[in-house]
């Protein structure tokens, strides 16, 4: 077993309703597996509830909800699909504010299937090659993306890596796109040396050096946090294999 994404953070972002439980359960198996720290990010607390297609599928357990995490303190997003799951966070302010800051920060993110309406209105396509379920192709298109029909699309053209998929039938694909493309050493190598996150600012330095780290952290973090603060109004600037990987993630 790889440990690709050892060190990392990565939210997954659902609705309290609708995702499509594969969609959630698959990728978050696949960035655990790898190392990496799935956490759940919903606009409530509690629980959310997931489907297959349209039956009730298992609940699971918000770790942060949307209105109080900080963007900055993840490597990286993944946004499942399911219908009702992005068309409710479409419509809501923190949710779509919180995707963007990613794109500004200059952070992967991962979309599939009915996923990419949160996108559009993040405002965050335009000019940017992806893939959907084939009915979101048309709001794709008018919202200026380049939509094409492949398994899985990245799209590095836009300031960050973007990969997304068209269907459930795509997950293997998605998930080995994922735990490539969200490595720490990808994005080291992508982003100015003060903007490395392998470790904790300070970490094994002296006093000076460690004042002197925190002092010039990232100015993407800082940019993206100060961003979300601000407009949130914040002070501080196939179904059994879904079900067998759902015990995984209560």
């Amino acid at each position: 077993m790889t440990k690709d994404l050892a060190g990392t953070r990565i939210a997954f972002l659902a609705a309290p309703d609708g995702v499509e439980q594969v969609e959630l359960t698959e990728p978050w198996e696949a960035v655990r597996d790898a190392g990496g720290e799935p956490v759940l990010v919903s606009t409530a607390p509690g629980k959310i509830q997931a489907f297959h297609h349209l039956d009730r599928a298992d609940r699971f357990d918000v770790d942060e909800t949307v209105d109080q995490a900080d963007p900055a303190a993840f490597d990286a997003l993944v946004l499942p699909g399911g219908v009702a799951n992005p068309d409710f966070l479409r419509t809501h302010r923190d949710a779509v504010r919180f995707t963007r800051a990613f794109f500004d920060a200059g952070r992967p993110v991962a979309v599939i299937c009915h996923g990419p309406w949160t996108l559009i209105d993040a405002e965050v396509v335009r000019d940017r090659r992806i893939t959907s379920w084939p009915s979101v192709r048309t709001d794709l298109v008018n919202a200026g993306a380049h939509w094409v029909d492949e398994e899985v699309v990245i799209d590095t053209a836009g300031g960050n890596t973007l990969i997304s998929s068209r269907r459930p039938d795509d997950l293997k694909a998605f998930c080995a796109a994922i735990v490539d493309h969200f490595r720490p050493a990808d994005q080291q190598q992508s982003r100015p040396a003060d903007q490395q996150r392998s470790r904790p600012a300070g970490a094994g330095l002296s006093d000076a050096e460690a004042a002197r780290e925190v002092a010039g952290q990232t100015s993407a973090d800082r940019r993206a946090a100060d961003v979300f603060a601000r407009e949130s109004g914040g002070t501080d600037t196939d179904t059994e294999a879904a079900r067998a990987s759902a015990d995984d993630l209560r």
